[in-house]
């Protein structure tokens, strides 16, 4: 089980000292465990899965399949985000799913002009810029007060 513990470490890019810190155990047990001196255990491998739950625990415990639960990890702008398949009748009877709020596609040509705010008449301030990015990233940028 060490070697997947490395293997887990590596993937998130974790130190054994943040492990500790994330799961609640000391760093010093999660030392012995990668030096090979102590085995895992029961108590660490239930908080490791506890806090990590997209880990695959056949992976953990075996080596079997996986290391996540699911392959393919999601992005910000994948549908149905945090949606189990079990619990919502219309993905099961495969209809698309509709979005709370149904969005216009409005072009410059088609806005009225009277209809916008000019920005030098806005009374509230900017809070947050956030830009999208076709790679499915993102920035944000808090403007000073």
């Amino acid at each position: 089980m060490k070697e997947r513990l490395l293997d887990f470490l590596k993937a998130e890019n974790k130190s054994s000292a943040q492990l500790a810190e994330e799961i609640g155990v000391q760093a010093s047990g999660i030392s012995h465990i990668l030096s090979g001196r102590n085995n895992p255990s029961l108590d660490f491998v239930l908080k490791m899965l506890e806090k990590y739950q997209f880990l695959s625990t056949d992976w953990l415990l075996f080596g079997k399949g996986s290391m996540y639960k699911d392959i393919k990890m999601q992005t910000l702008f994948d549908e149905n985000i945090g949606i189990n398949q079990d619990d919502d009748p219309k993905l099961i009877k495969n209809e698309p799913r509709k979005s709370e709020k149904e969005f216009q596609d409005v072009r410059k040509d088609q806005l009225n002009k009277d209809s916008a705010v000019p920005f030098k008449n806005r009374t509230s301030a900017v809070e947050k810029i956030v830009w999208f990015y076709d790679n499915n990233s993102f920035e944000e940028y808090f403007p000073q007060r």
